[in-house]
């Protein structure tokens, strides 16, 4: 099963929202994939086991699996593309 990790400064609020969102898009669209929440200092701990990082927050670290725009599942802007491109990274 694929996982995709979802992070923000505290792991709670803003990622939560996020990961739900990740979910409902992959489930719409027949894509199975675990989706987790995780403080951005956990990060690194959850990464190693992800196949997409969705970020919320601005970070200095590249990272080799697909990262994704996480602002875009909150506004809206730019959702389309980014949607297409979690999807694309999970098939």
């Amino acid at each position: 099963m694929k996982n995709v990790i979802v992070a923000c400064g505290s792991g709670v609020a803003t990622s939560q929202t996020v990961a739900s969102k990740v979910k409902r898009i992959l489930d719409e669209n027949n894509v199975r994939a675990n989706v987790e929440a995780v403080d951005i200092k956990s990060l690194d701990s959850y990464i190693r086991s992800a196949d997409v990082y969705v970020s919320i927050t601005k970070s200095n670290k590249e990272y080799e699996i697909p990262t994704l725009n996480g602002i875009a599942f909150l506004t809206g802007m730019g959702l389309e593309e980014e949607k297409q491109k979690l999807i694309d990274a999970l098939k």
